[in-house]
């Protein structure tokens, strides 16, 4: 299954985007609902609140009394994480239940308000966050719920930034505008990425490429885009990553690029890479290998170069996993190669220029690759010394 992460500030209209995905038949998991289910009258989360905090956090009717409990944690950090171990256990385990129980052809849609401030991102196969600027969500609660301005931006403040939203976002879908324009935007989303993305996940396949050879300016999204990778990856290769880096052209500023996220990852042993049990959770998290995958590199300076290769299978973001021996000639050179470049403007322009050469003779990218090796061969010396000459060590990130 498809497993998305959905979140918003307060008044975004992530309400909105939560109820349009069911209508389209996603399975919807509400944290704040199922945090409301484990403290409801009767349940064992309610009966050990009273057992930690007294009866004094109860009304009249038996039900749990949020403020009189709110006034409580609040202005007691202990008493706040004693609570947390109460009840974020028992959502958790509501929440594992549900997802267990979706079909397998699902795409789950886990609405979590706090997704950001916790950083449960690498979970997820992809994340939505919904947003709208300061001034338009003011607006919004004011009028929606009577909420006072400062109340509002109370709120506000105890949330995370829009810039620390975006940062973690594969998704951003823009609610400044109409209803009906983010309901159109959840729909597109819904099956022109989602839908396709659930599919390949299910069968352990590679996303749909084109093979025509496009090279675009540089993206400053590229970066945040191979670190919300990264971490992923790091949650699905476990113990056996030793090294993890966002490498080639979308990792140099300023150089033009194939819109592909290039990431490395080192292993003590490729006998490691191939371990039944990892090729199955690098799959599941959506990142399958291809069958016609390669398993080498072509060598600088002679000897072979094994790797191991993975492809995203997300429609929406084109990426390329190169899995090497930390260590190897093919590791140390992914990594050389890059700072180099990025460390040399003009080495950097040089290698633009070779690469709207190529791309001006109208080649396919099925062909890029191969093209381009002369001029790696060409100026491997160069790198060479500029890593004596600068005593480089390699540089992860």
């Amino acid at each position: 299954m498809l497993r998305v992460g959905l979140s918003g500030g307060i008044g975004s209209g992530k309400s909105t985007v939560a109820g349009r995905f069911r209508e389209l038949g996603a399975v919807v998991i509400d944290a704040d609902q199922l945090a409301r289910e484990v403290v409801a009258p009767g349940s064992e989360g309610l009966a050990a609140i009273v057992e930690r905090f007294g009866d004094e956090v109860l009304e009249e009717d038996g039900s749990l009394n949020r403020a009189a409990l709110g006034a409580v944690v609040f202005a007691d950090p202990q008493a706040r994480r004693d609570l947390e171990q109460l009840t974020h256990p028992r959502i958790a385990a509501r929440t594992a239940a549900l997802v267990e129980a979706a079909p397998a052809d699902a795409v789950v849609v886990h609405d979590v308000p706090l997704l950001v401030e916790k950083h449960l991102g690498p979970g997820y196969h992809l994340v939505v966050v919904v947003g709208a600027d300061e001034r338009t969500r003011l607006r919004r609660l004011m009028e929606t719920r009577g909420m006072t301005e400062d109340d509002v931006r109370s709120r506000m403040a105890a949330q995370a930034t829009d810039e620390q939203r975006r940062a973690a976002a594969d998704v951003w879908l823009d609610n400044g505008g109409t209803k009906e324009a983010l309901v159109a935007a959840v729909d597109c989303l819904w099956h022109e990425r989602l839908v396709p993305f659930e599919h390949n996940v299910r069968h352990g396949i590679r996303a749909e490429r084109s093979d025509d050879l496009v090279l675009h300016p540089h993206d400053p999204a590229w970066a945040a885009d191979a670190l919300r990778l990264l971490e992923r990856l790091r949650l699905a290769f476990g113990d056996v990553a030793v090294t993890a880096d966002h490498v080639g052209s979308t990792a140099i500023p300023g150089l033009v690029a194939k819109d592909v996220i290039d990431l490395q990852v080192g292993v003590p042993d490729l006998r490691a890479a191939d371990d039944p049990a990892l090729l199955e959770r690098l799959s599941g998290a959506g990142f399958p290998r291809p069958v016609d995958a390669p398993r080498a590199d072509n060598p600088k300076g002679g000897g072979e170069w094994p790797k191991r290769f993975h492809a995203g299978a997300d429609p929406g973001r084109q990426v390329h996993v190169h899995v090497r021996e930390a260590g190897s000639p093919g590791w140390r050179w992914a990594l050389l190669f890059r700072d180099w470049l990025r460390a040399d403007d003009a080495a950097c322009r040089e290698y633009a220029v070779e690469k709207a050469r190529l791309a001006a003779t109208g080649m396919r990218v099925g062909d890029y690759a191969d093209a381009k090796e002369p001029w790696f061969d060409g100026v491997h010396d160069r790198v060479e010394v500029w890593a004596s000459e600068t005593g480089w060590e390699p540089q992860h990130g």
